[in-house]
């Protein structure tokens, strides 16, 4: 073999070489590319389902808090209705201290206190059932007014013992139940 022949077989064989490498590095290229478009569609499509799992979240918490005020609303109602309603049986109570039927509901009050304090004991009521409680509790009632819708307040002389049947008292004794009436 000559070294022409040489030379070219060497030259033949560095560009078989180049075109291998060539054809490597395209097929690399390649390769790289269809990885980064494929990691690039995942991402985007993770990206997605993130995005979208977001969106669903903060549409379910906004549903969740409006839903929650909706009901704080309709609770605050409710307790406007119930208060007014109240306000109103209040109001009931003090015009039923102006009916005849009045003084016999003082009557049955001194005597449910009478049964449940003795026969011993103090009185008092409104400035306004003064001439009425004197007349059912006699010597036991005391003038000193007290500041309540109707009814009696009622103690032992000692003081010991208490007994509160004004309407104030019984209506809050009976609120839960007067709620769910008037509910």
């Amino acid at each position: 073999m000559s070294l022409e022949s040489l030379v070219e077989e060497i030259r033949r064989q560095g560009e078989a070489d180049v075109r291998a490498a060539q054809a490597e590095e395209a097929a690399a290229t390649a390769r790289i590319g269809k990885e980064r478009d494929a990691r690039l569609a995942e991402v985007e499509s993770e990206g997605a389902k993130a995005t979208a799992a977001e969106a669903s979240r903060a549409r379910s918490q906004r549903v969740a808090a409006a839903k929650l005020e909706a009901r704080k609303k309709l609770y605050e109602a409710r307790e406007q209705r119930l208060e007014r309603s109240i306000e109103a049986t209040r109001r009931l109570l003090v015009d039923f201290t102006e009916t005849a039927q009045y003084p016999a509901v003082l009557r049955r009050m001194f005597d449910a206190a009478t049964q449940e304090l003795g026969k011993s004991l103090k009185v008092r009521g409104r400035a306004e059932d003064a001439a009425a409680l004197q007349k059912v509790a006699g010597k036991a009632f005391d003038p000193a007014p007290q500041a309540i819708l109707g009814g009696l307040l009622a103690q032992t002389t000692d003081g010991n013992r208490r007994l509160n049947l004004s309407f104030d008292e019984l209506l809050r004794l009976r609120e839960d139940r007067v709620r769910e009436l008037l509910s």
